[in-house]
């Protein structure tokens, strides 16, 4: 069996929940970074799931995405024209606010263990984006209480100053371990969403990296067409090994 501390499962459930809870033990949900669902629709996920089934989750899109992302088209309610600057970025508005609290609210719900905020390319290391960052996260952090909050920055972040915001902020770096070695620590959340783009299947060779940088309590969450398979298939190693 792979060690408890190992989590493995699929960004988004790729198949019919029943058939899915029998296959894994851990999903990261993506509705709630689209349009988080309502509140009777996640105490109903929670119902049908496990008692030893876990969830994380993605904090909503309006905390880290603009208005200009293509993903802000699954929004039920359009932005106004004149309230999209008051989005994204870590604000400090009270729109970004209230997405962190809405996020929140279905990280409870599920009694989710960790929120993952994926930034964008364009969510780059200025120094405005570094001080929303740093305000934000304070905030956040005191509110999450034991849910640990994992931040995946995208684009040209220096490693030096991800690692020295995660520390100061108390906030997990969230990456691909094939695209950047982990940090060092005993929790490791690993994104992966394909080596050469989402329909590209992992090699055995690839899966046994990903596993040999494996520490402490580690995620590992398949986001590539062939999520189940290669997500079966890394399971099957862990228990090999």
């Amino acid at each position: 069996m792979p060690s408890p501390e190992l989590r493995v499962g699929c960004s988004g459930f790729p198949m019919a929940r029943a058939r899915y809870f029998a296959a894994f033990r851990l999903v990261e949900v993506q509705h709630t970074f689209y349009e988080p669902p309502g509140p009777a629709t996640l105490a109903r996920w929670r119902a049908e799931a496990p008692s030893d089934f876990e969830f994380t989750l993605k904090a909503w899109q309006l905390v880290t995405h603009e208005p200009s992302s293509p993903t802000y088209r699954r929004l039920r309610t359009p932005i106004a024209p004149g309230r999209r600057s008051r989005y994204g970025s870590f604000r400090p508005t009270p729109e970004v606010a209230g997405a962190w609290r809405r996020t929140l609210e279905c990280a409870r719900a599920l009694r989710a263990r960790a929120i993952v905020f994926q930034c964008p390319v364009s969510f780059a290391p200025t120094e405005e984006h570094v001080a929303n960052l740093r305000r934000f996260f304070r905030g956040a952090r005191a509110e999450a209480g034991e849910i640990a909050l994992g931040w995946e920055p995208r684009g040209a972040w220096p490693r030096a100053l991800v690692r020295e915001l995660c520390a100061e902020l108390g906030v997990r770096p969230v990456l691909d371990p094939l695209a950047a070695m982990p940090y060092p620590g005993p929790w490791r959340y690993f994104r992966l969403h394909g080596r050469g783009g989402y329909r590209d299947r992992y090699s055995d060779a690839e899966l046994r990296g990903i596993l040999s940088l494996c520490r402490g309590t580690t995620y590992v969450l398949f986001n590539n067409a062939a999520m189940v398979e290669d997500a079966q298939r890394f399971l099957a190693l862990a228990e090999a090994r």
